[in-house]
């Protein structure tokens, strides 16, 4: 009796292992192995499947962690800011305009992002794991969606270096509601907080020289 309780044990945990979702780090890579020549949002979306919103938010906030030309984050802010919204609103589905699916970049782009991006993925993700959790059911998915939505305003100001924290902070945020990391939520909003006081600094002192600098001219 005791070696079938162990025998139904050990498969029933294999069996849960088996549906585990793999992680984002391997899905990137497997899109990179099979993508043609280009490689839109759509096809990301598709290959997400029911994710959930945290996913999209994660894979839209890390592109803007990968160096990109002048004005970029102004577009690819613009994904978070419609995916965050309707976190926050508690939208059972993700909806994206077809402008912002049909969106791609060549083959070779996706695979030198994602040569920058992945490896640093993975190492984030040998810390995570399921840790002091502070919010029931569907109450995390709303405040990390308000969060996000705040960073996601930030990353599509025109301030230089301005999305990188941002961006990293929801990143931290999203990966915490995917694997209920309590620790790894605290470290997003603390560097939330750092990406505020940056952007209200620079904001800032650019509207001081701005009115100093009218001040001597009228």
């Amino acid at each position: 009796m005791g070696d079938r309780q162990s025998s139904f044990d050990v498969t029933a945990i294999s069996s849960v292992a088996q549906r585990r979702p793999a992680r984002l780090s391997r899905l990137f890579m497997g899109i990179a192995r099979r993508s043609g020549d280009r490689v839109s949002v759509r096809c990301i979306h598709d290959a997400l499947g029911d994710r959930g919103f945290a996913a999209l938010l994660v894979v839209f906030a890390a592109f803007n962690l990968i160096p990109m030309p002048p004005g970029a984050s102004t577009f690819l802010g613009l994904p978070m800011v419609v995916v965050a919204a309707q976190m926050m609103c508690g939208r059972r589905q993700a909806w994206l305009p077809a402008f912002i699916l049909d969106r791609s970049i060549s083959a070779d782009q996706f695979r030198s992002a994602m040569g920058w991006g992945v490896p640093r993925l993975v190492r984030l993700e040998r810390l995570i794991r399921p840790r002091y959790w502070p919010f029931w059911r569907r109450q995390g998915d709303c405040v990390v969606g308000f969060l996000g939505l705040v960073m996601a305003v930030v990353v599509t100001l025109p301030i230089p270096l301005g999305n990188w924290l941002p961006a990293f902070s929801t990143v931290l945020l999203g990966l915490s509601l995917v694997e209920r990391d309590g620790l790894l939520f605290a470290a997003g909003s603390v560097v939330g907080v750092a990406a505020l006081t940056v952007t209200a600094v620079v904001v800032g002192s650019a509207g001081a020289a701005t009115y100093a600098a009218l001040g001597w001219i009228f």
